[in-house]
């Protein structure tokens, strides 16, 4: 579930660099392990197949004061779990369901999502990602 407000785990400092924010407080909800949004699992040989399903976009997005407004998830490709309607991604055209190739130009397909989202999170305050999503043909 993605609520209308933005989660302030993240913040910008000075150096346009993104820290670790305040924790969860006691009435946050959590879900311990959430369903993945995925209709199937899909392998990075499948993502690079010549003439299958899927088309490769790329994406600059800049993030604001609490983060860039998307939650990765999955391993090997990881996958777009959640996207903020009113952050900076979605404003961009980020979907959910959206397979990560690259971050930054560092291709990302054999990463779990930990080390996808510290690649992020310790990058700069812009983030350009290659993804791969279902063509619609």
């Amino acid at each position: 579930m993605v609520s209308g407000v933005r989660d302030n785990s993240l913040s910008s400092g000075n150096s346009g660099y993104y820290n670790r924010g305040p924790t969860l407080t006691p009435t946050s909800p959590v879900l311990s392990n959430p369903k993945s949004v995925l209709k199937r699992q899909v392998s990075p040989e499948e993502l690079q197949r010549p003439g299958g399903p899927y088309i490769k976009r790329t994406f600059t997005i800049v993030g604001d004061a609490v983060g860039w407004g998307f939650v990765v998830r999955g391993s090997r490709p990881c996958h777009i779990q959640a996207v903020d309607p009113s952050g900076p991604a979605a404003a961009v055209g980020v979907k959910v369901r959206q397979f990560v190739v690259s971050v930054n130009g560092l291709n990302v397909l054999s990463l779990d999502y930990k080390m996808v989202r510290n690649l992020i999170l310790t990058g700069k305050r812009t983030v350009v990602m290659e993804i791969m999503e279902e063509s619609d043909c």
